[in-house]
């Protein structure tokens, strides 16, 4: 991530915004040391597993198989 104060990055905007595309790296805006704004890059990156549910490791208990189907539960859709 990349922190950047609004006017550098008037200054040198395209340039930022070119390594957003290219690199997919966030850029947060500054203004006064405060955090404004976030740029991101709109193509998403596929995420691992890990990734997409890292916030929950550790918090949620299932004490049921998983990868049984559960067709009786939703009838015929």
């Amino acid at each position: 991530m990349i922190t950047v104060s609004k006017g550098v990055l008037k200054a040198k905007m395209l340039e930022y915004f070119r390594r957003v595309e290219r690199t997919g790296e966030e850029i947060v805006v500054t203004d006064h040391s405060i955090p404004v704004i976030r740029i991101n890059s709109i193509k998403t990156k596929k995420k691992t597993v890990d990734e997409v549910f890292k916030d929950l490791r550790g918090k949620i208990k299932y004490y049921d198989d998983i990868m049984k189907p559960e067709t009786e539960e939703w009838g015929d859709v």
